[in-house]
């Protein structure tokens, strides 16, 4: 019998995704990826995957879905999404709730409902053993604009079929994580250039100054920014297109900025101001529309040593990592069906001389 996670309800936007597909976009092919990294390796660690295996992301609202195997691990990393752990009997109502970054085994017939999280715009949902799905070009992830990878190269739907990589899974003692800061930092760190000399003086100190708001257009592929638009120079707005790296703000004609994510083009011929260093990726990667992002413009230096520094945290994750204490539940439904009298004494007998 296959192992499944059936999918009741889809949510918004709930796509298969792994640390991406690196080395392939001298041929056109994003990236692609989690939005938010750190959640998914957290999630993974949780169940015992390798850090990049593939997980649900969920954006803004999250599935129902059900266990169709004798049993799976799950774990949910990233905003605090409300998920419960539906009654066997069907009614809709909640049997217990799943907390995030703790991992909780189900079993058979069990369904599980994730809301809309909140502090993030994206939840993982990590499975011990991940999916039986094949690779494209060595990865899982879901480009959606492609249609490759994931699960048939788009967005989930109800009634699909998710095969999973395990039958079964042991019994342990479950784990959790202190859940970390998802707050984003008060100004995100961008390199400026490579093309900020397309940009007058004030069109750069527009930039540093301004407080911007996360549009509701954004996607995987780009944030736009709704706030001042920043003045190009007389070089104009075009230029030979070139690469684009993660995190790349291109600036069109109209002068707003674009933040370039996970499944950002291969190339552009938009001028770039300037890059979010690596470090701040992630809670870019977090922000919900209508949230506010400002900018502080630092060296390839210090660049480098938040990367180290993210490197460090994430390195140290398995450190944390304690186990449930879940508290006691009697089953009462068991309780009534266990032989709990082994006979019937008379007290006169049970008592001499009474």
């Amino acid at each position: 019998m296959s192992a499944l996670l059936r999918v009741l309800a889809p949510g918004l936007m709930t796509t298969v995704q792994d640390l991406g597909r690196p080395g392939f976009q001298h041929l056109g092919v994003p990236v692609s990826g989690a939005l938010d990294p750190i959640s998914l390796r957290a999630a993974n660690l949780l169940v015992g995957n390798p850090p990049g295996a593939a997980a649900l992301e969920m954006a803004y609202q999250g599935p129902t879905l059900a266990v169709e195997a004798d049993s799976v691990r799950v774990a949910l990393a990233g905003g605090r999404a409300p998920a419960e752990i539906l009654a066997p009997d069907g009614d809709g109502s909640a049997a217990r709730r799943l907390a995030p970054f703790e991992s909780i085994r189900l079993v058979r017939g069990q369904r599980l409902r994730i809301g809309a999280p909140a502090g993030s715009a994206v939840v993982y949902l990590a499975i011990e053993g991940s999916f039986d799905i094949a690779p494209v070009l060595g990865s899982l992830s879901t480009l959606t604009r492609a249609a490759i990878g994931g699960f048939e190269g788009r967005a989930l739907r109800a009634g699909d079929a998710l095969p999973l990589g395990l039958e079964t899974v042991a019994e342990r003692e479950e784990r959790m994580l202190p859940p970390p800061s998802l707050a984003p930092p008060a100004r995100i760190r961008i390199v400026l250039g490579p093309q900020d000399d397309y940009f007058t003086p004030a069109g750069l100190a527009t930039l540093l100054g301004s407080t911007y708001t996360v549009s509701r257009a954004s996607d995987r592929m780009g944030m736009r920014l709704e706030g001042p638009s920043l003045e190009h120079s007389s070089k104009g707005y075009n230029i030979v297109s070139d690469g684009i790296a993660p995190g790349s703000i291109q600036v069109p004609g109209n002068g707003l900025p674009i933040v370039l994510l996970a499944d950002r083009q291969t190339t552009g011929g938009y001028p770039k101001i300037a890059t979010v260093i690596s470090a701040d990726i992630p809670a870019l990667g977090r922000m919900m529309p209508g949230s506010k992002v400002a900018f502080a413009a630092v060296g390839i230096e210090a660049a480098e040593a938040a990367a180290r520094e993210l490197a460090a945290e994430i390195a140290a994750m398995a450190q944390r990592l304690a186990p449930v204490r879940r508290e006691p539940v009697i089953d009462a439904s068991r309780l009534m069906g266990e032989n709990l009298v082994s006979g019937v004494v008379n007290a006169r007998e049970a008592s001499p001389g009474a």
